[in-house]
């Protein structure tokens, strides 16, 4: 049998150079996307006790992150009043994932799980002037948000945006990268089930998704009534990036003009838990972020 050595001087020289490049190209891909995707090794800090250390991917352009699963977690402490600092660098979870944290050197991954061990460690509950039925409406409107809005937020970045400055301008990523997670991203989407179908298809189901909470929370000051809860926590992470971070997708402003009360409960959340935003966001990229 022919081997690969064989094969290869069997190739003229064109095909060899073509050959090579691929090999080249690849690896750079795979050495790339391991710095991306998964976790770097560094030397362990010492952080101070009782605080919780908020692994993220840094500030975003017109919201607190990018990622609308940080914007969760640091609005649930902020709302809880737990004592926290942020990280900002590439040093992923156990899980591969943005954002994670620390607490008193136990490390803990997935938001939900950190608002979980918080409950638990703490004492807290957000959620407890909600009765039974009400805490099952307030899971079923954060399921939604996150297990399907948030994949139409994929979607519309990193497939239907052809500008991708957004990306640009909040990561400094290159074209080869943006190129590389968006193909990564379309895979996953694609898995997931709702790359499968057309863009028009998508936005019905985006749409449908703004109208069932515009409905729900109608002119309620905050999800469930007139106090915020551990969910409005991530209503509003995922909120946060249709309403201020979906440039270029040609739904702007979709929020703002077709659905007045989620503009309204959009900025609530901010006023209420963000009065130092403009310190915590790069104002489209042109300065860096003070918090």
């Amino acid at each position: 049998m022919e081997t690969l050595m064989d094969a290869f001087n069997d190739l003229d020289t064109s095909q060899k150079v073509y050959a090579v490049g691929g090999v080249v190209v690849a690896v750079v891909s795979v050495v790339a996307l391991r710095k991306l995707f998964f976790n770097e090794t560094k030397a362990k800090k010492e952080y101070p006790r009782d605080t919780v250390i908020l692994h993220q991917i840094g500030r975003g352009p017109y919201a607190p992150s990018m990622t609308p699963f940080a914007v969760k977690l640091e609005t649930y402490l902020r709302m809880a009043r737990i004592p926290y600092q942020n990280v900002h660098g590439r040093q992923r979870s156990s899980k591969g994932k943005f954002p994670w944290m620390e607490y008193n050197g136990q490390g803990v991954a997935d938001s939900d799980l950190c608002v979980k061990f918080l409950n638990q460690k703490l004492g807290m509950d957000l959620n407890r002037d909600l009765n039974p039925a009400d805490r099952g409406v307030a899971q079923a409107m954060q399921v939604m948000a996150e297990e399907h809005l948030y994949w139409i937020l994929r979607l519309f970045r990193w497939q239907y945006d052809n500008d991708k400055s957004l990306l640009v301008n909040a990561f400094k990523f290159g074209k080869f990268i943006i190129w590389m997670v968006r193909r990564k991203a379309k895979k996953d989407i694609w898995s997931q089930g709702l790359g499968r179908h057309s863009e028009g298809e998508v936005t019905e189901m985006f749409k449908k998704d703004l109208q069932s909470l515009s409905d729900f929370i109608g002119t309620k000051k905050f999800l469930m009534g007139d106090e915020p809860c551990e969910t409005d926590c991530a209503v509003f992470g995922q909120l946060s990036q249709f309403y201020w971070q979906f440039i270029g997708t040609g739904h702007d402003t979709i929020i703002k003009d077709k659905y007045p009360n989620l503009a309204a409960y959009c900025e609530r959340m901010k006023d209420s838990f963000w009065s130092d935003w403009d310190q915590c966001i790069t104002h489209g990229g042109t300065r860096e972020a003070t918090k």
